[in-house]
């Protein structure tokens, strides 16, 4: 059941007898290997306890620009997508050239995507442009993370020309790493990730940090990239904070979702953020300071009044014209 509008919800509420009856939201995530799923169920939980009237469910779908398309055709209520998919969607450009989906709306960013480029300790490697000459795994052909590192990499001057490239995906770049078989692989996926993780229990590594003119470049190149900072113990044997960028995840529903259901649903996301934080890490970023930092569209009515109410600075490019 598909609860998008305050008429049909009202509708809904009432069972043949006049008491009120459970709605139930679905929440569009992803394959069950990655964080959308995962963080979908907690959300799901998180709404039945603390959403009155309201349960929820999350979906195995095809993530972000599958979950699009079931937010514009009202098919899901809630969904997870990266925001360059998202971005694409509402403005109808890049990949979705010509499938402009107007009346998509965010109810903030959840955690980024960031990109982490690992190589050992010992390489030598310190700097993206040690890179040139090395052998790097730049993610799966095609992927989110290839696209990203490409696009990270030619905005500060360095192409597949200078490199290597190896086209691997995440356990395959750690296996190589451990090996010797590459010298560094970039990941882009939301920290901490397994791999990375198995990987510096075995062998000593080191994360490379960017600058802020790396940085400054790499937003330039593509808006929906945010900064982000890798925080000094996520990985065995890291010590200090690592700067990089990310690509936000966001949670979007569509426009004529009821504005108080939004409202409790944002509110309540981040009053019991440990109970999601509890279901993945990844939570540990679901903040108000990373959320309107990082969201690419604009805000349902009922995500903005909740931002107003804690005193939040609210961006200009989150209030719909």
């Amino acid at each position: 059941m598909k609860i998008l509008g305050a008429t049909l919800a009202a509708a809904l509420a009432l069972g043949a007898t006049g008491v009120a009856a459970q709605q139930q939201l679905s929440i569009a995530t992803g394959g069950t290997g990655g964080v959308y799923y995962p963080y979908g169920g907690g959300l799901a939980e998180l709404i039945g306890k603390y959403v009155d009237g309201y349960s929820a469910v999350a979906e195995v779908t095809g993530a972000s620009v599958e979950n699009m398309g079931l937010i514009a055709r009202g098919d899901s209520d809630i969904a997870i997508a990266l925001a360059d998919t998202v971005y694409a969607g509402y403005t109808g450009t890049g990949k979705l050239a010509g499938k402009q989906m107007p009346d998509t709306r965010a109810l903030g960013s959840i955690y980024p995507n960031a990109i982490q480029i690992v190589t050992m300790a010992d390489s030598g490697i310190e700097s993206l442009d040690d890179l040139k000459g090395k052998r790097v795994s730049v993610g799966a052909p095609g992927s989110g993370t290839e696209v990203s590192a490409q696009t990270l990499l030619a905005a500060n001057g360095i192409t597949y020309d200078d490199i290597d490239e190896q086209r691997l995906n995440f356990n395959e770049t750690a296996d190589a790493l451990r090996d010797g078989d590459i010298d560094a692989g970039f990941w882009s996926v939301g920290p901490p990730t397994s791999s990375i993780l198995n990987l510096a229990t075995t062998r000593d590594i080191r994360l490379i940090s960017l600058t802020a003119d790396e940085v400054a470049k790499a937003l330039a190149a593509e808006p929906t990239f945010a900064p982000y900072t890798l925080r000094a113990g996520l990985y065995e044997g890291m010590d200090a904070p690592v700067p990089t960028i990310s690509t936000p995840n966001v949670l979007i529903v569509n426009a004529a979702m009821d504005e108080d259901l939004a409202y409790q649903i944002t509110r309540n996301m981040f009053e019991h953020v440990a109970d999601l934080i509890a279901v993945h890490p990844a939570a540990n970023d679901t903040t108000v300071e990373f959320s309107l930092s990082s969201t690419p569209i604009p805000l349902h009515p009922g995500a903005l009044r909740y931002y107003e109410e804690v005193g939040a600075t609210i961006p200009d490019k989150l209030r719909a014209k």
